[in-house]
Parts: structure tokens; C-alpha cells; sequence
């Protein structure tokens, strides 16, 4: 026998002609758009985790939303025709102006607005971390991506050069170029492990998500690891580079060996998230048998 609340999240949901007739509307705006993502995005190494995170995230968004579905009410009319009014015309004139990563933006807070006159707050709240990640299938601008990750590429190569150069080799650095013997590297080519800083982020929350979904600690502290491991792993790759050009050649480093050592990393990155969230459990769990053994 079903209590009255699982009945009103097993029972399908009935949606008005109005609600269809958004949902096609939203179905046409956001297809063109997303058609330019795919290709000039998803296609790059910088964002060819777009996929995944769109696949992924449209799972998770239905799952969520299956387990809240008792939540559902229409949001404030006002409120999202605001909201509405704000993002649709952004969207459009982003659009015509060419700007991809700012119109995809506006599309997708114009989503959040009609999903919020569909289903309201208090549904939107219950289904936040979908919402969150999918953004991650979304590109950001150039200039952000180049603002953050320029310091820390010239950063992780000083560092390598000088962890190389204590060890005896005969490397330097001199601005975006890397010295090893009679070979030189690129900065720009060794650090472009970097790009996986957003995709590292999206898959290790995702991670944490499924397994500490109830447990915000474990989620901060993941989230707050994202960023250290991504640059100890590009650290790693440019050491990598940087010993086969010197040991092999500059074009084997640049080639295959060049993918090889960013799936290598990349694989290292995520064996020590999950690392960290092993001992963060471990340490919960021993924490939580002191009272008792006390």
C-alpha cells in the first residue's frame, strides 16, 4: 500500500498544451546553437568532454528529477516572465553578434527561467547538481580559459625545468620555451594538459555526487582538490614531455607519445581524486567509531 506522498511521485506527470508547446520552443532555440558547440568545441581537445557531460547529466537531471517529483509546482509567473524577458533578447543579440560562449550562456539561463515557471523553485533546488554540471558541457570564453591558465602554464614549466635542472639535465626555460639539450618545446604544447581543468572538475564532482550525494563535506573537499591534482597531473605530463624529447625526440614527444602521456596523466588525475575521497572516507568512518569505542 502506497502512502499518499509516493503516489504523488510515482504518478505521471500531466503537462498542458502551453507546457508542450515551451517545450518545442525551447527545442528550436537551443538546437542551432548547440549544433556550433558540437563542432567547434566539442571536436577541440579543450572541450571534448562536452559530450560526455551532456549524456551524463541528462541522466542524472531525469534520475533526480524522478526522486523529487512530488516537489513540482508552477513557479512565481511574475518572477519567470522577469527572468525571461532578460535572457531571451541577451540570447537573440549574442546570437546575431556571433559571441557562441555568451549566447550559449543566455540560453541557458533562459532555460533555468522557463524550467522555473514549469516545475518552480523548490524543484529546482531538489535537482541543483544537474543543472550545475550540465553547465560544464558548455564552453567559456577564450579570454577566461587563456586569464587563468597562462600564469600557471609558465608556473608548471619553471617548476619542472628546475626539478630537471636539479637533477643534472641540461634544460632551461627563456618565456614560452623549454630547452632540453638541442631540443626545444613549447610551453603552450606542454601545458595544453591544462584543458583538462574543466573536465577533470565536471567528472570528479559528477564522481562525488553519486557516491557522498548526502555528504556536502565530502563534496567541498572534493571540489576544493579539483584544481591541485589537475595542475600536479599537467606537472607530471610536462616532465613526461620534456624526458621524451630528450630521451626519444622531439617529434616522437609531439606525436603520439604527446596524446599517450595526456591519457596517462589525465588517467593519474582521477586515481587520485578517488585516492583523496578514499582516505576522506576512511577518516569518516574511524571518526565516527570513537564515540562508540569511548
Amino acid at each position: 500500500m502506497l502512502t499518499k506522498t509516493e503516489q504523488v511521485q510515482r504518478s505521471p506527470v500531466r503537462l498542458r498544451w502551453s507546457d508542450w508547446l515551451l517545450f518545442a520552443g525551447a527545442l528550436i532555440a537551443v538546437l542551432p546553437p548547440m549544433i556550433e558547440v558540437a563542432r567547434n568545441n566539442w571536436s577541440t581537445e579543450q572541450g571534448g568532454h562536452g559530450p560526455i557531460v551532456l549524456a551524463t547529466g541528462l541522466w542524472l537531471l531525469v534520475r533526480e528529477y524522478r526522486d523529487a517529483r512530488g516537489l513540482q509546482r508552477p513557479g512565481n509567473l511574475a518572477l519567470g516572465l522577469a527572468a525571461l524577458a532578460v535572457f531571451l533578447p541577451a540570447f537573440i543579440l549574442l546570437g546575431i553578434t556571433g559571441i557562441l560562449e555568451l549566447q550559449v550562456a543566455a540560453m541557458y539561463a533562459a532555460l533555468i527561467a522557463g524550467a522555473y515557471l514549469l516545475i518552480g523553485g523548490r524543484m529546482l533546488r531538489a535537482i541543483w547538481f544537474p543543472i550545475f554540471y550540465l553547465a560544464f558541457a558548455l564552453p567559456p570564453p577564450d579570454t577566461v580559459v587563456a586569464t587563468l591558465t597562462n600564469p600557471v602554464k609558465i608556473a608548471i614549466s619553471r617548476a619542472a625545468v628546475s626539478l630537471l635542472h636539479a637533477f643534472g639535465f641540461p634544460v632551461g626555460s627563456s618565456g614560452v620555451v623549454i630547452q632540453i639539450a638541442q631540443y626545444e618545446l613549447l610551453v603552450a604544447a606542454a601545458c595544453s594538459g591544462l584543458n583538462s581543468l574543466i573536465t577533470l572538475s565536471a567528472i570528479g564532482l559528477f564522481y562525488v555526487y553519486l557516491r557522498h550525494r548526502s555528504d556536502p563535506k565530502a563534496l567541498i573537499l572534493m571540489s576544493l582538490a579539483v584544481v591541485p591534482v589537475a595542475i600536479l597531473a599537467n606537472f607530471i605530463r610536462v616532465l613526461i614531455l620534456i624526458l621524451l624529447t630528450y630521451y626519444v625526440s622531439e617529434a616522437a614527444a609531439q606525436g603520439f607519445l604527446h596524446d599517450f602521456a595526456g591519457i596517462v596523466t589525465f588517467a593519474a588525475a582521477l586515481a587520485t581524486m578517488m585516492a583523496i575521497e578514499a582516505v576522506y572516507s576512511r577518516f569518516v568512518e574511524r571518526k565516527s567509531r570513537v564515540p562508540a569505542n569511548g
